[in-house]
């Protein structure tokens, strides 16, 4: 990354606002905690990301006060889990270590959900599960969506082994949004065949594996949580579940294709990341080599210059959009690649075998008063 974009400062500086010596100072930059880069007047003096350095100024600041970093860990804070499953580093995602924009050129769904959870035997995925019994009609758009595949893990099952239970309820949930059983057939091509979309299949698999998890999304903390309790793994899921239908989580799909449909209005938040100050790499990997509309493209152009890159929300609904497919495959194809993450969140986390039970800190309001 060029530093011609950042507010720089100089080594003096950045040591004395965070309080440090030059030796810290370097010591943060080979953590990779501060972003430095030679001086365009002096390539011997090197210079400093502003940003960076407040950025450790506030941590710094939040550690003194425990207070006031409890009260924001929750909001985009600071890190309240420890995990090993996903990474999100200087605006590249990583799955154990793997990165996911590289897998997203050849993996399957099914093999990055078994990279996720890590240990499951690969001989269940090459047998159908149990039958889910007679489904219904596919269910699209977040309300339909959820609401079947609740129904279809809700269903009593005799004891499976780790393996099988992760392949069946992915392809549960799969199934929710095909309406048919993928059996042993890879999950992006029984939905391309369910959608009757054949050349989507390959967008269908690269959006699968790009959702398949984002670290502690609020969905993959309320999975955490229920797994945290002892509930099953199925169970679990639909916690996530639930969350993602949520309007500022993935019911964001819907507001995007809405302001795609009439992108004079004012954009959503599909048009930028947190994580991402340079852009969400998930949508740029996703949307290479598809035939967009020609009104998403230019949507596409103008947005960029206005108000930052698309998210992973903005390009599902393009994917959607490009191919033709039912409307509400979007967000079924981001529910779907969750379940992955979601799956893996749980099992770590009954594996560290501790109740998350945080305490909250009570304000007296004109109501309590009372």
């Amino acid at each position: 990354m060029s530093g011609a974009s950042l507010d720089l400062t100089t080594a003096q500086d950045a040591s004395s606002r965070l309080g440090i010596s030059r030796a810290s100072l370097y010591a943060y930059v080979s953590r990779g905690l501060i972003r430095s880069f030679s001086s365009p007047h002096d390539p011997r003096q090197r210079l400093y990301a502003v940003e960076d350095v407040e950025t450790l100024v506030e941590r710094r600041s939040r550690y003194r006060r425990p207070a006031a970093a409890a009260a924001t860990a929750l909001d985009w804070g600071l890190p309240v889990l420890e995990t090993s499953i996903t990474r999100i580093k200087d605006g590249r995602l990583f799955y154990r270590e793997h990165d996911a924009i590289a897998l997203a050129c050849t993996a399957t769904f099914e093999e990055t959900a078994r990279l996720l959870i890590g240990g499951l035997d690969e001989e269940p995925f090459r047998h159908p599960s149990r039958g889910p019994g007679p489904l219904p009609s596919p269910a699209l758009g977040p309300h339909a969506f959820v609401t079947q595949a609740i129904r279809l893990l809700s269903a009593s099952v005799a004891r499976e082994t780790r393996a099988a239970e992760v392949a069946a309820i992915l392809r549960l949930v799969a199934a929710a949004g095909s309406g048919g059983d993928p059996a042993t057939e890879a999950i992006h091509r029984h939905l391309a065949s369910s959608w009757n979309a054949p050349r989507a299949a390959d967008a269908i698999r690269r959006s699968l594996v790009l959702c398949a998890d984002h670290e502690l999304s609020s969905s993959a903390f309320a999975v955490r949580v229920t797994a945290s309790t002892g509930a099953t793994l199925r169970n679990a899921v639909i916690a996530g579940l639930v969350a993602l239908s949520g309007p500022y989580h993935g019911g964001m799909i819907d507001r995007v294709r809405a302001y795609l449909d009439a992108p004079g209005t004012r954009p959503p938040l599909g048009f930028k990341h947190r994580l991402y100050p340079d852009g969400d790499p998930r949508a740029k990997a996703l949307l290479e080599n598809v035939p967009l509309l020609a009104s998403d493209v230019a949507t596409l152009q103008a947005m960029e210059s206005a108000s930052g890159k698309p998210s992973i929300d903005t390009a599902l609904v393009m994917v959607e959009r490009a191919y033709g497919l039912p409307v509400g495959v979007a967000f079924a194809l981001f529910a779907i690649g969750r379940t992955a993450g979601w799956i893996a969140h749980a099992i770590e986390q009954r594996g560290q075998a501790t109740l998350i039970r945080p305490r909250a800190r009570y304000v007296l309001t004109e109501a309590s008063s009372r």
